[in-house]
């Protein structure tokens, strides 16, 4: 696990130095008992034991202002996770560096991580609901067991990427995690179809929208939602929506919403409820948390960068942008040859990548790469290329998708004042001696 602030480390141990109990709240939610150990109302067990990797059997024994052994020893690592590069741990966001993307399954210790609130307390699958409910014929609280029961399970590769992947380049700057490439993945993922389990509670007359809630607090310990998304109520009747309970074959990763989530694909993730509890139809566009203002949001006409956005012009992003990236070699590659293999991934929101080309000389010239068909609807598309290098020196290697409707990546960045659906081209450096 690795992190853009080299004084990371040391402001963890500050932190607890200055006012452990203030840092058991800033860090991990918590928040002890009037004898200065375990967890009052659980609050910050479940982040802490996500961390450590494990349950806390004798957490109501754990003093207050407590740095346990697992992080103090690896104040960067994430249990279950490897490689990733974290971008702030309350909540915890964490990305991962494109050359570790280069799987065509993302394994699950390198899909990225994206929270907006702390972690539930409880994530026992086995006594988890889900309530379908709202404007239905049928209200619904299904047990994961029930969903396994009921309806058809099916696994798909479905891409998942953050509506703000790439914010870290907008120039004016745009507030908000920093993601730089990393906020995607492409797991293997299993579970019901959505379609499936709305029809069982049978839609309701007038139904237009989803709203979804999850299990996650609020960073303030108040009763509000971090976040509560939806979809318009043709997205959710699209059958490759899945309500998901496993990963590549075993349970979800508590930081990527065990033991239930929603995977919506080709949508920003945050559509993706994680720690999913309820889902209810409704007859307006939902206005739950990161619903409504700018959330998620992008003006409805191009605007020149940091211009102003009246909040009346920023419509809702529905499907992500065309977008590429490089995962083989890692940038920075000094090599003795003229040949290079270059390899990535491509993927289009509701849409297929329809050829991926490649460019040595600043886009002068462009080389299509070879393409493979996505292994179902909404997984990212293999591709690859061999590039060959006139002379030594130093080159970048551009890469530049188009999908199916004609859109290609853009070099330069739409900006937008909240820093979303960057699709510009990916490149990497490559010196040739």
């Amino acid at each position: 696990m690795t992190t853009r602030d080299s004084n990371r480390e040391a402001s963890l141990f500050d932190l607890y130095a200055r006012d452990p109990e203030r840092a058991d709240w800033l860090v991990f939610g918590r928040r002890s008992h009037g004898d200065r150990r375990g967890f009052l109302k659980g609050a910050g067990l479940a982040t802490m034991g996500a961390l450590v990797g494990a349950a806390i059997p004798f957490h109501r024994s754990m003093p207050s202002g407590f740095i346990p052994e697992a992080i103090a020893a690896s104040p960067e690592a994430i249990a279950g996770k490897d490689g990733l590069t974290i971008l702030n741990d309350r909540p915890v966001n964490a990305e991962t560096p494109p050359h570790l993307l280069d799987d065509e399954v993302t394994p699950t210790s390198r899909h990225f991580i994206r929270n907006n609130g702390l972690l539930p307390d409880d994530m026992d699958a086995a006594t988890w609901s889900l309530t379908v409910d709202g404007l239905v014929n049928t209200p619904l609280t299904l047990s994961i067991e029930d969903l396994r029961s009921r309806f058809e399970v099916v696994t798909r590769r479905l891409t998942i990427e953050c509506g703000g992947n790439g914010r870290a380049f907008f120039d004016p700057p745009a507030r908000g995690n920093q993601w730089t490439l990393g906020a995607v993945g492409c797991a293997e993922w299993t579970g019901v179809r959505l379609r499936d389990v709305l029809e069982a509670a049978g839609l309701g007359n007038g139904v237009v929208y989803t709203a979804h809630e999850g299990a996650d607090t609020h960073l303030s310990g108040s009763d509000k939602l971090p976040i509560s998304r939806g979809v318009p109520i043709e997205k959710a009747m699209d059958p490759n929506n899945l309500v998901a309970f496993a990963m590549n074959g075993g349970p979800l990763h508590a930081m990527n919403g065990a033991p239930l989530r929603l995977v919506i694909p080709g949508w920003p993730g945050s559509c993706s409820q994680k720690w999913l509890k309820r889902i209810w139809l409704r007859d307006v566009v939902h206005d739950g948390a990161k619903m409504t203002g700018s959330s998620y949001r992008v003006p409805d006409y191009p605007v020149a960068p940091g211009e102003k956005v009246p909040k009346s012009a920023m419509k809702i992003i529905h499907s992500m942008p065309v977008k590429s990236l490089i995962t083989t070699p890692e940038t920075g590659l000094e090599i003795a040859g003229r040949s290079l293999e270059v390899a990535g991934h491509g993927w289009a929101g509701d849409h297929e990548v329809a050829r991926v080309d490649v460019s040595i000389d600043f886009g002068a010239t462009w080389q299509q790469a070879e393409l493979a068909a996505p292994a179902n609807p909404y997984a990212w598309q293999r591709w690859l290329a061999t590039v060959t290098f006139p002379q030594h020196g130093y080159y970048e290697v551009w890469a530049r998708a188009t999908d199916t409707e004609g859109h290609s990546q853009p070099f330069a960045i739409a900006w937008n004042p909240k820093g979303y659906l960057n699709n510009a081209m990916h490149r990497i450096s490559v010196r040739v001696t």
